[in-house]
């Protein structure tokens, strides 16, 4: 399964298309279009917010709830194009040269982007480069959300810190601690650490900052043999490592304990193995993957979101034009996109889970995968 998207952040639109998806698999659009909500919630968010409400459109594969097959199209408006559809259109007419963006934000795409790609104006690169584009990697992931519930495969994220304040860490997370986490504006379990954080996050907001945090994922129910070891690209953990490594922002992944395991004996980072009713282990520091195979625990990770690039009070930069120091350019940003980018992993990984799914149990049809997994379950409980 691969899926291919396109779109600018003030363009017309985004659209994506999902190839290699099983027949027959039940889609509602409404869990979809209840996924790209989440993704634009959250305390900190910016203006925007309240111009898009996204919605889904299908545009094929999808007949009467079920989908057929063929490839997936799906496509979201952009509300405000009405408002940059001659900044942002497609056909030769006059632009005005003052409009161009020429000051590069420090951690941002803008500069590398256009020596690259040979551009004068930054806009050809940022518009592109923006976590906007995070639409269809998440309408894409509740598609493939939707694929993984016929297994009975759950996601979850949660943001484990934020700025310079850390939310409890519970061990056994159960349905009720999920649901506190969804209901939360910031992702966080502990209501006294949410306080401390919203009055961060004002107090940035403030002083025209911005906050990044930790997001730590957990992905419930994944059979054992996801993944390979015989070769380097056919490893679970690192096929989510690329993909989360490559949303907007994240400078960091851990699996498990992650880099505790560098300053801890083996004797007390390595998880032993018991069996009772088949094999489980006694913890997790794993994090559910070992040797590039899930085995049988629940998948653990966790992605260091950096501060959001674009601030209201800019760093200092160059003009790519007289190479003059100038103030950043600004762009209609957030002052912390944390707990949307935890929804944003989420679906990331429900998209690589549910294609290592299809690798593994194959077949054109859900009832024919699902007859493949049924069997394979039965050896595995035999084993």
């Amino acid at each position: 399964m691969r899926f291919l998207s396109s779109g600018e952040s003030h363009g017309k639109g985004l659209n994506c298309i999902i190839e290699g998806f099983p027949a027959n698999v039940e889609i509602n659009v409404e869990e979809i279009n209840e996924e790209l909500s989440r993704r634009q919630k959250g305390y900190g968010r910016g203006k925007r917010m309240n111009i898009e409400s996204d919605a889904i459109e299908v545009m094929a594969g999808i007949r009467f709830g079920k989908t057929i097959g063929s490839p997936i199209s799906l496509y979201v408006r952009n509300k405000d194009w009405e408002n940059w559809k001659l900044r942002m259109s497609s056909e030769n007419i006059y632009h005005d040269p003052e409009l161009s963006v020429k000051a590069p934000r420090p951690g941002h795409a803008d500069l590398p982007g256009v020596i690259k790609y040979n551009q004068d104006d930054i806009r050809n690169i940022l518009e592109r480069a923006s976590a906007r584009e995070t639409t269809t990697r998440t309408a894409v992931g509740a598609v493939a959300k939707q694929l993984l519930k016929v297994f009975g495969i759950e996601i979850y994220s949660r943001v484990a810190s934020l700025g310079s304040v850390e939310d409890v860490t519970v061990i056994e997370k159960g349905e009720s601690y999920w649901t506190k986490i969804r209901e939360s504006e910031l992702s966080m379990y502990d209501p006294e650490a949410e306080k401390k954080t919203k009055a961060l996050i004002d107090k940035s907001k403030e002083e025209g900052d911005t906050l990044g945090g930790i997001v730590e994922v957990s992905i419930y129910n994944v059979p054992v043999g996801l993944g390979s070891h015989v070769h380097y690209d056919r490893k679970l953990d690192a096929k989510l490592a690329m993909d989360i490594m490559s949303l907007q922002a994240v400078k960091g992944f851990e699996m498990g304990a992650g880099f505790k395991t560098a300053t801890t004996p083996g004797s007390k980072i390595h998880d032993e193995i018991v069996y009772t009713d088949g094999y489980h282990h006694k913890t997790n520091n794993a994090g559910g993957i070992e040797g590039g195979m899930s085995n049988g625990e629940t998948i653990q990770f966790k992605a260091a979101v950096k501060p959001i690039p674009t601030l209201m009070k800019p760093l200092q930069t160059v003009d790519i034009d007289s190479k003059e120091r100038i103030d950043a350019c600004k762009e209609r940003s957030d002052v912390c996109a944390v707990p949307a980018a935890g929804v944003v992993m989420e679906n990331i990984a429900a998209f690589v889970i549910a294609n290592a799914m299809i690798e593994k149990f194959g077949g054109d049809s859900i009832e024919e995968m699902k007859a493949n997994y049924d069997n394979y379950m039965k050896y595995v409980e035999e084993r």
